[in-house]
């Protein structure tokens, strides 16, 4: 069983930056694609970002220039980098991965419990 802890949400003002990461841990043998996804208050989820093994980044259009995903494959850990944040930005914040764990060849999907960012105006 593999398990996403997120942390790095809280409150911000308008503007400001929060850092945001995504540890992986349990019996994972290789993971393939990271990604952030957020809901805001009755909204649908969407995504935000993704950043495969070889560091290749994909992010929604919206938020081009302002956030940035990363990660480090050593410590199974990804992040998202959040500037000029605004109030819209609000959420909760999750991460996502595709892993192989054990002996296993079979890509799985995990999903973290998610982290609460607000932005105040």
């Amino acid at each position: 069983q593999v398990q996403l802890v997120e942390s790095g949400g809280g409150l911000v003002e308008a503007g400001g930056s929060l850092r945001l990461s995504c540890v992986a841990s349990g019996s994972i043998r290789s993971i393939r694609l990271m990604a952030w996804h957020r809901q805001a208050p009755g909204k649908q989820r969407e995504l935000v970002a993704t950043i495969t093994g070889d560091g290749s980044t994909n992010y929604s259009d919206s938020l081009k220039g302002r956030f940035t995903i990363s990660r480090d494959n050593a410590k199974n850990t990804v992040y998202l980098q959040m500037n000029s944040l605004k109030p819209e930005d609000t959420g909760v914040y999750s991460c996502n991965v595709q892993y192989q764990a054990g002996l296993s060849n079979m890509w799985r999907n995990s999903w973290g419990q998610g982290t609460q960012v607000t932005v105040s105006s």
